[in-house]
């Protein structure tokens, strides 16, 4: 049974968008900015975003006409991405199954408008399109940045499948199309995978270096550090879980900086570890501290994260605006679990403790945290079985807790002068 929490949820409702058909845990992504796009496994894409109704700010949900998505396909993942400067424009990746009687095949549409004035134009994208028919059935999609040797960074594909690997589609600009590419060309850590990958992320940290990891089927984490500009592995890490591995992300924690020498901790004085979070469908959600220096030997696990049935999806996100993440679990038992780190006191190991948990009508499949009104407050996305929720920050908490801290700024600046 859940404990009682200390706090209430700091998001209301703002609105709810029906979906023509159920989604999955792959069909949400961030497009653009200030714009969401939901896929159905009936094979339609819906955009949404907020705009401008007789001068108040409103939701417009409507589907995108992708071309070359048969209308008995089945969407299994999407994702976008912002070309990386020089270039400029909007892509979009959509895998789907086509059921052709005999067999399904599966393909992956990659949808790039190079006219210059509708590279963001997301009607005029839909219709640009790359059909790539693949051998596998494809799971997560998945955009991160290669680092090139002469220090230009450019966004690319990765995509798992259950052929246990993952392929790299990479733009060739000059053909004005995208190619797969050997995986390993750019990410050896990613050659030879265990099992079939159902999560993966990527986190660049200082160095030029990278943190790599992904969980797999069969219950295996990998976790690697790597060199971005030979590439090369530096140290690589494995664990193995009881149960398929739903999420795995990284994210950097503030932590107050401790001097031997002194015994103290001096004020505004800080060090970013960097931190693992792994979610699976039976066992408890965990986070392993610090892995660039422990690898995965600091395990600090979620407490009751394994009561509302499984976790399907994660996110990590600064809802007090104290510089340091809260991690949002969301599950198949209709529950959003919050979760908030606290500070290590002497020799105690800083632990994540529930903040506050939100009950929704039906499973969570994808959260998503952005600024979909344009006023520099981000909204929750939750994407649940019936539909697309949006949450907004409390307003006059969330003023309160601004006014506080305009006024511990103030109050140690008056201090120091």
């Amino acid at each position: 049974m859940l404990p009682v929490v200390e706090a209430s949820c700091s998001f209301v409702e703002d609105s709810f968008s029906r979906l023509p058909s159920q989604s999955n845990m792959y069909g949400l992504c961030q497009a653009g900015d200030h714009e969401l796009l939901a896929a159905t496994l009936k094979g339609r894409v819906i955009s949404f975003r907020y705009q401008d109704v007789q001068h108040k700010i409103r939701p417009v949900a409507k589907e995108v006409q992708f071309t070359y998505i048969p209308v008995d396909a089945e969407i299994v993942s999407i994702d976008a991405f912002n070309r990386s400067p020089p270039n400029r424009g909007l892509v979009v990746g959509i895998t789907f199954i086509k059921d052709s009687g005999d067999k399904a095949t599966p393909f992956l549409n990659i949808y790039c408008d190079y006219e210059p004035g509708s590279e963001f134009n997301l009607e005029s994208i839909a219709q640009s399109c790359l059909n790539l028919e693949l051998q596998f059935t494809p799971f997560q999609l998945y955009h991160t940045e290669v680092l090139h040797e002469e220090g230009m960074k450019e966004t690319v594909f990765l995509l798992s499948g259950h052929d246990q690997c993952i392929h790299l589609y990479k733009e060739n600009v000059s053909l004005h199309q995208f190619e797969e590419q050997p995986v390993e060309r750019f990410f050896p850590e990613l050659k030879d995978l265990p099992s079939n990958v159902l999560w993966l992320d990527v986190l660049s940290i200082d160095g030029g270096r990278r943190l790599t990891t992904f969980g797999c089927q069969n219950g295996c984490v990998g976790l690697a550090l790597v060199d971005q500009k030979e590439p090369e592995i530096l140290q690589s890490w494995c664990l193995q879980q009881d149960s398929p591995v739903s999420t795995v992300l990284l994210f950097p924690l503030k932590l107050p900086h401790y001097d031997s020498n002194t015994n103290e901790t001096p004020a505004d004085h800080q060090v970013t570890e960097y931190n693992l979070l792994v979610t699976s469908t039976i066992e408890m959600a965990v986070v392993y501290r610090d892995v660039e220096r422990c690898g995965v030997s600091r395990p600090v696990y979620l407490a009751d994260s394994d009561q509302c049935d499984a976790v399907l999806c994660a996110v990590l996100i600064d809802l007090d605006f104290d510089g340091q993440p809260e991690v949002l679990l969301g599950t198949y038992g209709q529950d959003l679990l919050c979760y908030k780190f606290q500070q290590p006191v002497g020799d105690a190991e800083g632990r994540f403790q529930m903040l506050w948990r939100r009950s929704f009508r039906s499973p969570l499949l994808s959260v998503i945290y952005l600024d979909l009104t344009g006023d520099g407050l981000k909204e929750l996305a939750v994407l649940t079985i019936k539909g697309l929720h949006i949450l907004q920050h409390s307003l006059t908490p969330t003023a309160d807790l601004v006014l506080q801290r305009l006024a511990n700024k103030v109050a140690k600046l008056s201090a120091t002068t």
